[in-house]
């Protein structure tokens, strides 16, 4: 359906104001428990430090009065464990780490599916607990990306991408026998390694951390609702209106001319980063077969040189083949090793900057349709201009009348337009500097990672051998 930009609603006005933040909402749909507390509205301004000092705020605590400072960092220095989680509490430092572990098969069949467990270690204040522990499903963590997109991304906000579907790969999982579990296991372990990143690279986005329905899917014991079943924040129905708006109007609006040197820099450099990524996974995909296959080979000679061992006669060269395939059996260990390190370091981090530079341009097409939007209203502006200069030509009062009623409404619906797209311009641009921010740091502790792993291998592999080789060299014919 069409939205009627002659309606007396002010839908830009819904688009622009955002919920306050120390306001709870008394109009939050229940969750199926009392115990669970009211969804709050998260505010969405482009402020630096939205959340700072977010135990002085009660519309952000989950239940109960806010508590102080001393409180809190008594409760969650005894929840930790980890010498580095405490350092950082003590620090004053905000905290959350996020693991995804034990995935297990709910049910048989085609009807069955993987659960994992979700555990949290957070000393942010508006968790009601430190350290929350929830079962979740594949389709659970799909369906909070959904909620917080449809929620942020017509903001500007980038949300972090959930891992791919896998029809083939849950199938076989589904129809195997627990006999049956080594390719099946490699590939929960690949997908619940991705959920860990994905669902800690969202716990790192300051405003998407405090959502209602992000701390629901890390603290509500229970089965969550479906997305379209939960509660959503004010604006959200209009936001859809306007969205439709930009759909529509991209259907006959000539592109948009850039004028911002810096959107019109960054963009392009997105491109580019987004093709030299592509062509990276595809060369890191190929060293991961290649390590596999080597492996495997590997593996292959070492049980054929067993075997020769077994079948000679002189007692000392079938020692010292014996020897050789035991050597040939740790190398294969340690490029079994390098195999994983090549995918889960290398080759996953290639893959999952490749789903959140698609995540970048979802949010730099927002601020297309936002421009869109701005100039359809604008087009209508002229247009009822039109039409009372064409009344005042006629001499028809009362339709001046009205058109002059119905021109201020627009205008004032054209300046709240033009607001909505410098605002989500600003806040895509503090939304990039993140994303470059991170992304740095995330190639360097990753390729660090990395690079040190392949020196221990390589350190092992010349272990293995300058052990096997004085013994060879002591044989004698």
């Amino acid at each position: 359906s069409e939205v009627n930009l002659d309606d007396d609603d002010d839908i830009f006005k819904s688009a622009r104001v955002e919920p306050e933040p120390a306001k709870a909402s008394t109009n939050s749909v229940s969750r199926g428990t009392s115990e669970e507390p009211a969804d709050t509205d998260i505010p969405l301004e482009d402020d630096e430090h939205p959340f700072k000092d977010a135990h002085l705020k009660p519309g952000l605590q989950l239940s109960g009065p806010s508590p102080t400072p001393a409180t809190i960092q008594q409760q969650t220095l005894t929840s930790f464990h980890e010498e580095e989680a405490k350092r950082d509490m003590e620090g004053g430092d905000d905290f959350i780490e996020i693991k995804v572990t034990s995935p297990h098969k709910v049910g048989e069949g085609m009807s069955s599916y993987m659960a994992y467990k979700v555990t949290t270690n957070t000393n942010l204040s508006y968790f009601k607990k430190s350290k929350p522990e929830v079962n979740r499903r594949f389709s659970d963590f799909l369906g909070l990306r959904d909620k917080l997109t449809e929620k942020y991304l017509q903001n500007g906000r980038i949300i972090p991408p959930a891992p791919d579907k896998s029809v083939v790969g849950m199938t076989k999982v589904k129809m195997s026998k627990e006999d049956e579990s080594s390719n099946q296991s490699e590939f929960v372990e690949k997908r619940r390694a991705a959920l860990e990143r994905y669902i800690n690279r969202t716990a790192k986005h300051p405003n998407l951390r405090v959502d209602p329905d992000f701390r629901e899917f890390l603290e509500l014991d229970a089965e969550l609702p479906k997305a379209n079943q939960t509660s959503a924040l004010s604006g959200k129905n209009v936001m859809k209106l306007i969205s439709k708006v930009g759909d529509r109007v991209s259907l006959y609006t000539t592109k948009m001319e850039e004028t911002d040197q810096w959107f019109e820099e960054n963009t392009l450099m997105i491109e580019n980063l987004d093709l030299q990524l592509r062509k990276l996974l595809v060369a890191t995909e190929s060293l991961v077969d290649y390590r596999k296959g080597l492996a495997g080979h590997t593996y292959s000679l070492s049980k054929s040189l067993g075997m020769l061992g077994s079948a000679e006669d002189n007692s000392k060269l079938a020692a010292a083949i014996s020897q050789l395939a035991e050597v040939e059996e740790k190398v294969e260990k340690v490029h079994e090793q390098q195999t994983k390190d090549d995918f889960y370091l290398l080759s996953e981090l290639v893959h999952d900057y490749i789903g959140i530079v698609g995540s970048v341009k979802d949010a730099f097409n927002e601020r297309v349709k936002a421009w869109q939007a701005w100039q359809s209203v604008q087009r209508e502006l002229n247009k009822r201009r039109e039409n009372k200069v064409r009344a005042e030509l006629a001499s028809k009062q009362d339709r001046v009348n009205q058109f002059r009623q119905e021109i201020a409404e627009t205008e004032s619906q054209l300046d709240m337009a033009q607001e909505n797209f410098e605002k989500i311009s600003r806040i895509i641009k503090n939304e990039f500097e993140a994303f470059n921010v991170k992304k740095c740091k995330d190639f360097k502790d990753t390729i660090t990672n990395y690079l040190e792993n392949m020196l221990k291998s390589q350190e092992s592999l010349v272990t293995h051998w300058e052990r096997f080789l004085p013994e060879i060299q002591q044989m004698e014919p």
